[in-house]
């Protein structure tokens, strides 16, 4: 079974696997919104000319007003995977511990930096006296939720003692109630990602939230022009439309519960997700990876779980397919 553990994607090396299976691809693997916000793109014009930095600045300010967070507090960057590449450049500890299992790049970063990493179960976070605290919420690949309440007390506990939090908040448009982006604690870092709960992830464009001493070495590092035109006019226009906001969190979460009956019809046990993704159990997770992909619709495995299968929230279109295609198993 070809697994993909630090992400999902990789249509191209699934084609040439697979190379008899239905095309179009329906790429399941990844938690992308499949009904992406539809503002305008960037005008030709805006491409032929470099970024101005007047748009990098109201594309932050839309951003940290839809965070609840400030401006001086919020950087952006070409998706949050920049920022926690940079993180080990910004923070100079020692020793980082990430709950765990969840995203690979967290961990590639630091141990590629020379810092001595430690992934720790869930139970284990409030007690970690690493320099560094990584927790991703909801959790990637699981949908494990942190609630916002026992992140202040971690946050306000590590402070305290000098110590730092980052909380990657990429998916936490799937339980907006659990997000600290609005919490201000000297050594809290928050990560936000636009491209998933937007649909838009080819825009590349994620943020930093921080104390504005450490926004503004972030900004050093990242140089003048950190992202570029689609992404300045189209996460601007995206943060502000609050109405599309409002509507794709209902919509996403009506079609995470009619995904999870097409599932449970065809015998997956449901451990996890968010309204962007599920997460399942099946003892033919194997079979039923090679399975889809012969019907052209790509599934996230893993290595970590080998009884384990992940499910994107397919678009209205495509639940039918998918259906289809899980009861074609035989």
């Amino acid at each position: 079974m070809t697994t993909a553990t630090r992400h999902g994607g990789g249509l191209m090396k699934a084609a040439a696997a697979y190379p008899d299976a239905p095309r179009p691809w329906l790429d399941l693997s990844t938690g992308i919104n499949p009904e992406p916000w539809r503002g305008p793109r960037a005008p030709e014009a805006e491409l032929n000319r470099l970024p101005d930095p007047g748009a990098l600045a109201a594309l932050e300010t839309a951003a940290a007003s839809a965070f609840g967070s400030a401006s001086e507090r919020t950087a952006a960057a070409a998706g949050a995977e920049a920022a926690i590449r940079l993180l080990p450049l910004l923070l100079g500890v020692r020793s980082v511990e990430i709950v765990g299992p969840t995203y690979g790049a967290h961990a590639e970063a630091w141990r590629a930096a020379g810092v001595a990493t430690r992934l720790i179960a869930p139970d284990q976070a409030a007690t970690s006296q690493a320099g560094v605290l990584v927790i991703v919420n909801p959790n990637n690949p699981d949908g494990r939720l942190t609630r916002r309440a026992d992140l202040i007390a971690m946050a306000r506990q590590r402070s305290a003692a000098g110590r730092w939090l980052v909380v990657d908040e990429s998916f936490i448009e799937c339980a907006p109630g659990d997000s600290v982006s609005d919490l201000v604690e000297p050594g809290l870092i928050v990560l936000r990602s636009f491209g998933k709960f937007y649909g838009l992830a080819g825009v590349r464009l994620g943020f930093m939230l921080a104390a504005p001493g450490l926004i503004a070495r972030l900004r050093a590092l990242l140089g003048d022009w950190p992202v570029g035109a689609d992404a300045l006019i189209m996460g601007r226009g995206a943060y502000a439309d609050a109405d599309w906001r409002r509507r794709t969190e209902a919509a996403l979460a009506e079609r995470a519960d009619r995904l999870d009956d097409v599932l449970l019809r065809a015998g997956f046990h449901i451990v996890g997700g968010t309204s962007l993704f599920r997460m399942t159990r099946t003892p033919n997770a194997a079979l039923w990876f090679q399975h889809l992909c012969r019907a052209g619709v790509l599934t996230r495995p893993f290595d970590h779980t080998p009884d384990g299968l992940r499910f994107g929230v397919p678009s209205e279109r495509d639940l039918p397919r998918l259906m289809h295609a899980l009861e074609a198993f035989a």
